[in-house]
């Protein structure tokens, strides 16, 4: 359930503006669907007692398949067929009579669980209380992903926000860079929002320390572009991405925006895809079909909320122009370890609840940073695709969104 008290943050700062996008806060507070896979040209075979080993060999010549190996306490053959012909060869075994079975040579992959001690409480990598039949599928199958890839630290995720906490113990550690292009006399962040936007992306995780970061081993550059207001001039936000593309940033993520477009914005948008990094930013709060910037511009992936339903969440922007929906609602990550706007006390447990597309969006970037890190892409054009044809496409796509709710383990697997 959200709060009812909201940040009402300056939208309609005079003119050139963009602000962050987040609802109320709270105080700090694995199973799922994987993609069929098998081992390319191979399949099992197992005959039935009794039969020959001659016969053996006649039925795998008829079959097309060549012995490989065996499990010889199953009796079990691990066959060779042509690749791409692995069910046919598997339908002509079975028409014998003497086959007990046949299937592919499948492929599981561990479902890695962290050790932080907040991440049973992350209910975007790991949905026990709802969604696809009742009984989870409404995260973005992390577990799975992070089984395949944790993530590279030559990955870098570009925050464009109101700061990163300098001394967060789940943070201090990620930051290769800190700039600051407001009028804000410190890089840290004193308002709260972008040191729980950066853990959502990339925080230290598996080291038993407060939460999970969805891109474990990124690193990460504190660009603040918005004051310790929340608020930022567009002049503050394209400075804050083209140093983002010239200094190798892989992914660029701003969880800001506003109802006004700005060419500038644009500009720099288009400068750094040009520098080959991938861009996101969040759709907004208004539940609203209009379009909301910098979100809506051709070289951005939006993003709009989801909740622990797999639903859109009731604040969250909505419409074709949206590409991408991500868990938004109820989100626990980092809190910063001194007073904030967000926090004036902070949490105890160095994390704190926050509902927002803002809160979406990071889960995007570390989404992305784990494309970059798996080698499946090259180009930054590979990686978004790639995001965007291994979403689920969940009730509302195609209306509320174009391509679905990402899926992280889909995202990082051939």
């Amino acid at each position: 359930m959200l709060i009812s008290r909201v940040h009402r943050l300056a939208a309609s700062i005079m003119g050139a503006a963009l602000v962050l996008l987040l609802l109320a806060p709270q105080p700090g507070a694995v199973t799922a669907q994987s993609r069929p896979d098998f081992a390319p040209g191979e399949i099992l075979v197992k005959f039935r007692a009794g039969t020959s080993e001659a016969a053996k060999a006649v039925i795998h010549a008829a079959a097309g398949g060549t012995r490989v190996r065996e499990i010889q306490k199953l009796g079990v053959h691990v066959v060779r067929v042509p690749q791409g012909q692995e069910l046919a060869r598997i339908e002509s075994y079975k028409r014998n009579t003497a086959v007990e079975f046949a299937e592919v040579n499948g492929v599981w992959s561990v479902s890695l669980t962290p050790n932080d001690p907040l991440v049973g409480s992350q209910w975007q990598y790991n949905n026990t209380s709802g969604g696809k039949g009742g009984g989870g599928g409404a995260d973005i199958d992390a577990s799975e992903a992070w089984g395949v890839t944790t993530g590279s630290s030559s990955v870098i995720i570009a925050i464009l926000d109101t700061g990163i906490d300098q001394s967060h113990l789940d943070l201090a550690s990620k930051l290769d860079a800190n700039i600051d292009f407001t009028d804000s006399p410190t890089v840290d962040d004193l308002y709260g929002h972008g040191t729980h936007v950066a853990g959502s992306a990339a925080a230290v995780t598996n080291n038993g320390q407060i939460v999970a970061g969805t891109c474990w081993n990124c690193r990460l550059f504190n660009v603040k572009v918005l004051n310790d207001s929340g608020s930022g001039l567009w002049e503050w936000v394209a400075n804050g991405i083209t140093w983002a593309a010239d200094n190798g940033a892989d992914v660029i993520s701003m969880s800001l925006g506003g109802t006004g477009g700005s060419s500038v914005v644009e500009a720099a948008i288009n400068y750094a895809w040009g520098k080959n990094a991938v861009i996101t930013a969040a759709a907004g709060n208004s539940n609203s079909s209009a379009p909301h910037y910098p979100a809506f511009y051709t070289n951005v992936i939006a993003v709009a909320s989801t909740n622990n339903q797999d639903r859109r969440s009731s604040f969250s922007n909505w419409g074709t122009w949206v590409e991408v929906a991500a868990p938004g609602e109820n989100i626990v990550s980092t809190a910063p370890d001194h007073p904030s706007v967000i926090w004036p006390v902070p949490p105890a447990n160095g994390a704190g609840t926050i509902s927002g597309t803002s809160m979406a969006t990071p889960h995007v970037a570390g989404v992305l940073g784990l494309i970059w890190s798996s080698g499946l892409c090259t180009t930054n054009a590979c990686v978004r695709t790639k995001l965007e044809s291994e979403a689920d496409k969940i009730r509302g796509t195609g209306r509320f969104w174009s391509k679905g709710r990402i899926n992280a383990f889909t995202s990082v697997t051939p």
